[in-house]
């Protein structure tokens, strides 16, 4: 199977930036989810772990290596996996293929950890640049979180999505620190979730 492997970061977003892609394949996938959530974590992800165990898959398509995953570590880990089974990975924007014509690209690891490494810095520039936009909204008198006497129920709270990845990895036993870098969130947070899911 040829399979195309699509992600946004959002719920929000709709992925239809995706559609300009008239590619032929047998299968479209689109996780909605942030690139910090490891690959094999991902809902839609999972399903295509299972058909590459299965022997089903012979190329996944990207648009970028960003794709799947905004972690250098992450993203050769799981590069060495997809050429652990034999998978041509082919990275659109880049014009590349892992094993062109069956046989690995001999560039490909190089390249593969130059650009993991590339988003990597990418996603601490993008958090760096939303702090110190964040300080300048409030030295200029700007209000951060919850409007005043606004109501919210816990179910309401509970069953955001942000809030229900944070129960999933609280159950799992992964810290708060390690919990706030997946799903950059505040241990403060994390804690109101876990109290209000009466977790002991």
């Amino acid at each position: 199977m040829r399979i195309k492997y699509n992600r946004c970061s959002t719920i929000q977003q709709s992925g239809n930036r995706f559609t300009a892609d008239k590619g032929i394949y047998d299968l479209v996938l689109l996780d909605k989810v942030s690139g910090k959530v490891p690959f094999k974590e991902r809902p839609q992800a999972k399903e295509l772990v299972k058909l590459i165990e299965n022997n089903s898959v012979s190329t996944l398509v990207v648009e970028e290596l960003s794709r799947l995953g905004r972690h250098t570590g992450d993203v050769i880990s799981t590069l060495e996996w997809l050429e652990s089974h034999s998978i041509n990975v082919v990275v659109k924007n880049l014009g590349l293929q892992s094993r062109p014509n069956g046989k690995k690209n001999p560039i490909w690891n190089m390249i593969g950890a130059v650009m993991a490494s590339m988003y990597s810095m990418e996603l601490e520039n993008i958090k760096e640049r939303t702090t110190v936009g964040r300080m300048v909204y409030i030295q200029n008198g700007g209000k951060i979180g919850r409007p005043v006497n606004t109501t919210e129920s816990k179910r309401e709270f509970l069953t955001k999505h942000k809030n229900q990845e944070i129960l999933k990895y609280v159950e799992r036993g992964l810290t708060y620190s390690e919990i706030s870098k997946l799903l950059d969130c505040s241990p403060k947070t994390i804690k109101k979730v876990k109290d209000l899911a009466d977790f002991k």
